[in-house]
């Protein structure tokens, strides 16, 4: 069931907040040995909390989610999927937790990650692999794979990641399910393990856009304690749903799908997604954006030292604990010179303002979300359109644009390769998140992508 759906069924009286909470558990025991989407399971917890929700609630009363491990949980580990912090216990709620119990939720449990949310693959040394439940020889995606993996195993129908370069829209691609990174600024990372300060967001993985506007709203807004929100006004998501995509332009970015390496079938999938948006009454056009390409160099320059710079306790005392990748990026991180980062910052300018007239022009810019579908756990290079490919250079190129700009951008399910999903990434103007919902909404009334599910399992 959606997060929508259920959340109605709960108001309605048809099942309370302790037996949808009951049955997430449930489904968690029976389902999650295969999936390893969960590093932590809140029990009894859980279900006292849903006994203690009174009526009437918030919009998301007695519906059951899980937060990614690198969002505190009082009470809870919180153990970024990392031996350095493998008994690391929180003490208070992070902002987005605290707004999530606000509305009426119930933190069911901590989702798997890679480690310290810095890579694309979810299969982390310390607590094993992330497992898709498409197919469960396959990965994630990341960071945030145990989001991904839990949702679209129906284990919780919502679930929050974080997105640094890519960590939400990754495997809500990968996954089949939707999720939006939102603009940065917009949700709070207060009480969240950070990679870079400059780029990390919070946001939501569900079956639907409708999920996510939902979820989205919740943790949504400033922050007195949190710095790095924005106090800029931003149009609530769920209100605008029903907009539809009439006279929308949409700008498609056309070296994404023919100037980067990308599997043609997945090419074709987001082809006939957009001439459905297209169908729907959307004005779709192919769109020449090449200075996009100098996005994935000017984020690493800015990234690698803030996540050096944020684990340097760690790293002069834990170092041997680190999985090897994750070791190797925060090293890097510590031998750029000086001026890289504030190269980066330069670039990152540069590069916002040379977008700026792309969306004087369009309301939406869409592109696939990832060249390739699943690959198989620990297949590295990667085959895409026949190049073999590092997996984690291969999706640069389709990520760092949108997260370098700060921009809202949504991964929605719209089509299958070799039975595996293919995610179509439509993004806005800087908080313009509702009409990036409003458009993959849209999308999902006409289309039935998002409603596919795994193949039950043996």
């Amino acid at each position: 069931m959606t997060v929508a759906a259920l959340a109605a069924a709960i108001r309605r009286g048809e099942l309370s907040p302790r037996e949808a909470v009951q049955d997430a558990l449930e489904r968690i025991e029976r389902d999650d040995p295969a999936y390893n989407a969960f590093i932590t399971v809140r029990g009894d917890e859980a279900l006292a909390e849903a006994d203690a929700l009174g009526p009437p609630g918030g919009p998301l009363r007695g519906v059951p989610v899980g937060v990614k491990d690198v969002i505190d949980v009082a009470g809870s580990r919180t153990t970024a999927a990392s031996k350095v912090l493998a008994d690391n216990v929180a003490t208070a709620d992070a902002t987005v937790v605290a707004r999530l119990r606000a509305a009426g939720a119930v933190v069911v449990g901590k989702l798997n990650t890679h480690e310290f949310a810095w890579g694309a693959s979810t299969t982390s040394q310390a607590f094993g692999p992330a497992r898709n439940p498409w197919d469960t020889e396959r990965i994630c995606g990341g960071s945030s794979g145990g989001s991904g993996a839990a949702v679209a195993g129906g284990l919780v129908p919502g679930a929050l990641g974080t997105d640094t370069a890519g960590s939400v829209r990754i495997p809500a691609a990968l996954c089949g399910v939707t999720g939006i990174r939102p603009s940065t600024g917009r949700v709070p990372n207060r009480g969240v393990i950070p990679v870079s300060w400059t780029y990390d967001t919070v946001g939501p993985l569900a079956h639907s856009a409708e999920d996510c506007a939902l979820l989205l709203d919740s943790i949504g807004g400033p922050d007195p304690g949190d710095a790095s929100t924005t106090s800029l006004p931003a149009e609530p998501c769920v209100p605008g749903l029903e907009g539809g995509v009439e006279g929308l332009r949409i700008g498609v970015v056309a070296h994404l799908l023919e100037g980067v390496p990308l599997d043609p079938r997945v090419g074709a999938a987001v082809e006939e997604a957009l001439a459905e948006l297209g169908r729907l009454g959307a004005r779709v056009e192919r769109v020449e954006a090449p200075f996009l390409r100098r996005a994935e160099a000017a984020q690493q320059l800015v990234m690698l030292p803030e996540a050096a710079e944020a684990h340097l306790p760690w790293l002069r005392t834990r170092l041997a604990d680190y999985g090897p990748d994750v070791r190797a990026r925060l090293l890097a991180g510590l031998l750029l010179p000086a001026s890289a980062s504030i190269t980066g910052q330069r670039a990152r300018r540069a590069l916002a303002e040379e977008a700026r007239p792309l969306f004087d022009r369009f309301d939406l810019l869409a592109a696939p979300e990832m060249p390739i579908v699943a690959p198989r756990i620990g297949e590295d290079p990667v085959d895409v359109g026949g190049q073999e490919l590092p997996y984690r250079l291969s999706l640069i190129p389709f990520n760092s644009p949108w997260s370098c700009l700060g921009l809202p951008t949504a991964s929605i399910p719209c089509g299958l390769v070799d039975g595996l999903p293919v995610g179509l990434a439509l993004t806005g103007r800087r908080l313009a998140e509702a009409t990036v919902l409003r458009a993959a909404h849209a999308f999902q009334r006409a289309t039935d992508w998002h409603e596919r599910r795994p193949p039950p399992r043996a």
